[in-house]
């Protein structure tokens, strides 16, 4: 458009008759017009995509050749002018078009100078530019062309570059907030005045979960609010726990300085009960070593003495008051013995191989052979599978563990005094595609509430001959093998403890990995 205004100013003014010679008035009055038309049409139009843009270019370069050719007929002296002019079109074009139109428009402009050229010695009688100059225009033409690709290819791949690395932190920021987010960390970043600028969801969980407008640290935790006024303080002094709203857990504040030029502070909250998790893992993974050995160490002079009492049995000798004595010394080293073993199991973590199980032949199978190991007298033991076959996924040897204990507590606490103990083992499923339960069932007293929720804590038990382990380990070959065990009071008296297992096939090319708690 600029240059077109120009032709027109040339060819419209006085001031152009006194710049330029013209030979042809009506051609460059009439040239300029159609180019200055051309080249607004094209302003106007250049709004569109990449390709509508190059063809847009590729258009206004072939007006801008047709014009300069035409503003070089009509006018003398003014060509190094016209030519000089046309270079910034021939490399802005460059920049957008392809290298072969970039070069094809460069070339047809070196043309059209030679063939100006070629017609002015031919056909006027005035003195015409050297060869060399038109030469030389056309060899910068090309050059231009070949620079300006090239720069409009490298910014043209830094701007995609560029692109992808927003859209790449773009992804990376969505991350990093969904994960803090989701962190179980209370993570809070207050400003010097204690105003709130960003919190998670768990922070907002464990200060109460204030109302959004809510921004004062004073206001929504006062004790956290004191405790940060320390710490900048400078005192030095360990963060204590803190209870920042009523039914909330105890937090273990952490405050770290996030950029002290704008005063920011970062605050994580640590919910205390995954510390006291942590140290229970610990403590319970040092016990379990420290037991295992132990029990290992008792295990062979336990066998001494239970093989000597059972040759004193067998001796005439010893008078019949001894012998009662010897029954309880007997008995006594059955039951360390079961302690051992107990231990020994908790210390020991087989992997597990998952099989496919037909849980209406794992109940009657295991209800036969228990029947035939451990005689019932008058307590019950039954099976009662569903009707349609039911399969899981799990290892025949834990999943027989499991059940042995829940039988074994049940026919031992799961009786009404003076009456058999009458326990089932029962096969359900709720419907296809969900999964299959197997649970056992006693008509006993049931189980207190304040009782229920330790039952699966390791050492606990009620009973002075128990161990406390027994349910803790079904528990723990259960997650072993991806399966869940539960307690469900039963209505009207009773225990009932289902595990839920996995469906036939659901792990099926997986390996379950050992458990290492």
């Amino acid at each position: 458009v600029l240059e077109a205004g120009i032709l027109a100013l040339i060819a419209f003014s006085p001031v152009g008759w006194a710049l330029v010679e013209l030979q042809h008035p009506v051609l460059l009055q009439t040239v300029s017009t159609i180019y200055l038309l051309a080249a607004t049409g094209l302003l106007l139009a250049s709004r569109g995509t990449e390709i509508r843009l190059r063809r847009q270019a590729a258009l206004g370069l072939c007006v801008d050749l047709a014009a300069a050719s035409g503003a070089m007929l009509a006018t003398h002296g003014a060509e190094t002018a016209v030519a000089v002019l046309l270079l910034f079109n021939i490399g802005a074009g460059a920049l957008i078009l392809t290298w072969q139109a970039g070069i094809g428009f460069a070339t047809a402009a070196a043309a059209m100078l030679l063939g100006e050229f070629i017609y002015a010695r031919l056909f006027e009688a005035q003195l015409v530019r050297p060869l060399a100059e038109t030469v030389m225009f056309s060899v910068t033409y090309l050059a231009t062309a070949i620079l300006c690709y090239l720069l409009g290819k490298q910014m043209s791949e830094s701007q995609e570059l560029a692109e992808r690395r927003s859209e790449e932190l773009a992804n990376l920021a969505e991350v990093n907030e969904l994960v803090i987010r989701r962190m179980r960390t209370g993570v809070l970043v207050v400003d010097s005045q204690h105003r709130i600028r960003v919190c998670n969801e768990a922070g907002w969980a464990l200060m109460g979960r204030p109302s959004p407008e809510q921004r004062s640290l004073a206001e929504i935790a006062p004790a956290l609010h004191e405790s940060l006024g320390r710490w900048r303080r400078g005192r030095g002094e360990i963060p204590k726990g803190l209870v920042l709203a009523e039914g909330a857990p105890e937090v273990l504040p952490r405050f770290v300085p996030l950029n002290v030029a704008e005063g920011l502070f970062l605050i994580f909250l640590d919910d205390s009960r995954i510390f006291s998790s942590r140290a229970e893992e610990l403590t319970l993974a040092t016990l379990g070593r420290l037991s295992a050995s132990i029990a290992h160490e008792i295990r062979n002079p336990l066998s001494s003495i239970n093989y000597a009492v059972q040759l004193l049995e067998e001796s005439e000798q010893v008078p019949d008051a001894d012998r009662r004595l010897l029954e309880i010394i007997h008995n006594q080293c059955q039951r360390m013995n079961g302690i051992v073993q107990n231990i020994l199991g908790l210390a020991r973590r087989e992997a597990s191989q998952p099989e496919s199980i037909d849980l209406n032949q794992f109940a009657r199978r295991f209800v036969d052979d228990y029947r035939a190991s451990h005689p019932l007298e008058t307590d019950v033991l039954q099976a009662i599978p569903k009707n349609a076959s039911v399969s899981s996924l799990a290892d025949p040897r834990h999943l027989h563990q499991v059940v042995t204990i829940l039988v074994h507590n049940a026919l031992t606490y799961g009786r009404m005094p003076g009456q058999p103990a009458r326990v089932a083992l029962a096969v359900e499923q709720e419907g296809p595609g969900r999964p299959p339960q197997l649970s056992v069932i006693d008509r006993g007293p049931g189980i207190p509430p304040a009782v229920a929720e330790r039952l699966f804590a390791p050492f606990y038990t009620t009973s002075e001959h128990g161990t406390g382990l027994g349910l803790y380990i079904a528990r723990q070959l259960c997650e072993a093998n991806q399966c869940s065990l539960r307690f469900v009071p039963v209505p009207g008296g009773g225990a009932c403890f289902t595990i839920t297992l996995p469906l036939g096939g659901a792990l099926a090319g997986s390996k379950v990995t050992e458990l290492t708690r």
